[in-house]
């Protein structure tokens, strides 16, 4: 599909993931809540009929939906800190680059957002991310080697399609993708190690009630198939937002720069020279304009893949400028 710099919309899409944002929470509050009246049902000794509610499922459910949103907020608030943590980023001065933080307030003129922070990986590998969970408190970090590497177009669509996820509001999206695959695959992993001991505690509580055996029954096969299926749904989704967030990006960067060749070459580049360094982990891949842990092709099945393929990012700019 051809897209069209007019149709790119940033602002639009800043509404597109604050909705987004509160629909991605209200699920999963409303699955760990499930989740927490599993395991509090599973857990508790009352002997609750079958078309009862549990005592102690509803204080599962109380908690783990206090939990999610808890923690939801609380990751909001430190998110990059962590991030920029875990990267070994580190703050330069303007005198240390004066062309990325040129490009820098250029583009962030362009977005109309503030200017943001700037820090620099040391590490020959080419590539950048941003975060950030508001546009004033934005961060672009970039690799000295990409530094080193592009030419002033080159790193100007980099640190544009950067902007972009900042004004797009990807990086607080993504912050909520990241924290519900987090969350969700705690949960379902505690399921899992309760379940023997809670399903063989409740079922000798209700011993002389058949129907509660089979409702118990019923209820731990439930358990059993969200706690294995769950986490891989939720990396799935983690994985189709970070593609289309990249193509947006893409798309937006081109809309700031009215240049799509800077982009296209410096993807070509990143693609030869993106590598794994210290600091990347499978926990921060998706937030990288390439993936600097694996490496996608049009082969890789879209289940798996954090990252459009390079090559049709290239064709779909190339698209944009023609």
């Amino acid at each position: 599909m051809t897209l069209s710099t007019a149709t790119t919309d940033f602002v639009a899409a800043q509404r597109v993931n604050r909705r987004n944002t509160f629909l991605l929470l209200a699920i999963l509050t409303l699955l760990a809540a499930s989740l927490g009246y599993l395991i509090g049902w599973l857990l508790s000794f009352d002997d609750a009929a079958p078309r009862g509610w549990s005592n102690g499922g509803v204080i599962g459910a109380g908690l783990m939906a206090a939990a999610s949103i808890g923690w939801s907020l609380v990751s909001l608030a430190i998110s990059d800190k962590m991030v920029l943590g875990m990267a070994s980023a580190k703050d330069i001065d303007k005198a240390d680059a004066p062309q990325l933080f040129n490009v820098v307030e250029e583009m962030s003129i362009a977005a109309g957002i503030p200017m943001p922070r700037v820090m620099v990986l040391e590490t020959d590998a080419l590539n950048a991310f941003a975060t950030g969970a508001s546009v004033q408190r934005g961060t672009i970090v970039v690799t000295r080697g990409l530094l080193d590497t592009l030419s002033r177009d080159e790193l100007q669509g980099v640190v544009a399609h950067e902007m972009a996820h900042i004004a797009n509001l990807d990086t607080r999206y993504m912050v909520m993708v990241g924290v519900t695959v987090g969350l969700i695959a705690l949960v379902c992993d505690m399921a899992l190690r309760t379940l023997n001991w809670g399903g063989s505690a409740h079922n000798r509580s209700s011993s002389g009630d058949k129907k509660n055996s089979g409702g118990a029954a019923i209820l731990i096969i439930i358990l059993l198939v969200i706690g294995i299926l769950a986490p891989l749904a939720a990396k799935a989704v983690q994985f189709a937002v970070s593609r289309q967030r990249e193509y947006l990006a893409d798309a937006t960067s081109v809309q700031f720069t009215r240049n799509p060749n800077g982009l296209i070459s410096a993807l070509a580049k990143l693609a030869e020279k993106a590598a794994p360094f210290p600091g990347v982990s499978h926990a921060t891949q998706h937030l990288f304009i390439v993936n600097p842990v694996q490496d996608f092709t049009k082969d890789t099945p879209a289940l798996l893949a954090t990252h459009p393929d390079i090559e049709d990012r290239i064709a779909r700019l190339r698209n944009l400028g023609g």
